[in-house]
């Protein structure tokens, strides 16, 4: 079986190689194609591994992609949402006419193959597909209103994935992704950027800024968890969605405030000393159109999980992503 990775080279996308390398994806792999910007590199496997670049923003790079064949593709290529917002023609042109080429050029393949090529693709949306007003809890029949660039691009995706589903060119699942978080590394350009930052950048015993109030609510699940949704969705029975091709995944919902609170009991108050609040109201106004709590019934039924508080997230940060020192 071949495996491509779209987005290869980012933070999930790693963890997603990792996963399948390591456990696999119900059937033996026989090639894990990771595709992104930049290379992949540095990735030890028991299993072949190829790292390819370009964009599929470029229709030619999404055919010579389909042209593998992969079994299975893992669609986590996007530009993140503060970019998005802020790079009108760029978000466009990546997140929502790219994955337009790459359900093309899957088509194409479908056709020239009489019908027997029909991959599985699995697509990582985001809760960004909401907007508001919303309810105390979000359940899975509440609509899609994005008030983003971004959640607007994903929410394209969405309804692209599942026609051509529907046609069965290809058969998709989209899973809208908690924010991900605690993400290792360095800060990107995402407006959910902050939620990580203000716990990483502390247990490093570096300042931190936060960009928002205490009270705001969100949605959070591990980097681990994130790796975990794709694998599972990769390998469901997609007869059991009746239809319905997007589920919005598990997490944790908390406050700012809370998150900082299970930082001070994993870590102490010399971490929390480190946080400096900065407020940016453009910021403030992003996340602000997100959604804050779900109750997600029908992707719990079909047996994703995820992490039961946030302090179990910071945790599994230490245990999986904190620099070791000697």
């Amino acid at each position: 079986m071949r495996v491509l990775v779209l987005g290869g080279a980012g933070m999930i996308g790693r963890k997603l190689a990792g996963r399948l390398a390591a456990e696999g994806i119900g059937r033996p792999i026989g090639e894990l194609v990771l595709h992104d910007l930049v290379e992949a590199t540095g990735m030890e496997a028991p299993i072949p591994v190829r790292a390819l670049t370009g964009t599929i923003a470029d229709p030619a790079e999404a055919t010579r992609l389909a042209v593998l064949r992969p079994d299975v593709v893992f669609h986590l290529a996007a530009i993140v949402s503060g970019d998005a917002e802020a790079n009108f023609d760029k978000g466009w042109d990546v997140n929502a006419r790219g994955s337009w080429h790459l359900f093309e050029a899957l088509r194409a393949e479908h056709l020239a193959s009489g019908g027997a090529y029909v991959p599985r693709v699995v697509f990582a949306s985001s809760i960004a597909v909401y907007g508001p007003p919303f309810p105390e809890k979000i359940g899975d029949d509440f609509l899609t209103a994005p008030q983003t660039s971004y959640g607007a691009q994903k929410a394209m995706t969405e309804l692209l994935l599942a026609d051509y589903s529907r046609k069965g060119f290809v058969d998709g699942i989209s899973i809208r992704l908690p924010t991900i978080c605690v993400r290792p590394g360095k800060p990107n350009l995402a407006a959910s950027s902050f939620f990580s930052g203000i716990i990483r950048e502390p247990l490093n015993g570096q300042e931190a800024i936060l960009p928002v109030a205490d009270t705001v609510r969100h949605w959070h699940a591990s980097p681990r968890s994130a790796a975990r949704f794709l694998t599972h969705a990769a390998t469901l029975d997609t007869a059991r969605l009746a239809g319905r091709r997007s589920l919005a995944m598990p997490g944790v919902s908390c406050t700012v405030a809370e998150q900082i609170e299970a930082l001070r009991a994993v870590a102490g108050e010399a971490a929390v000393k480190l946080i400096r609040r900065v407020p940016d109201e453009r910021i403030a106004r992003i996340v602000g159109g997100w959604p804050r709590d779900f109750d997600p019934v029908a992707a719990r039924s079909l047996g994703f999980t995820a992490e039961e508080s946030f302090a179990e997230i910071i945790r599994i940060h230490i245990e999986d992503d904190r620099p070791r020192t000697v």
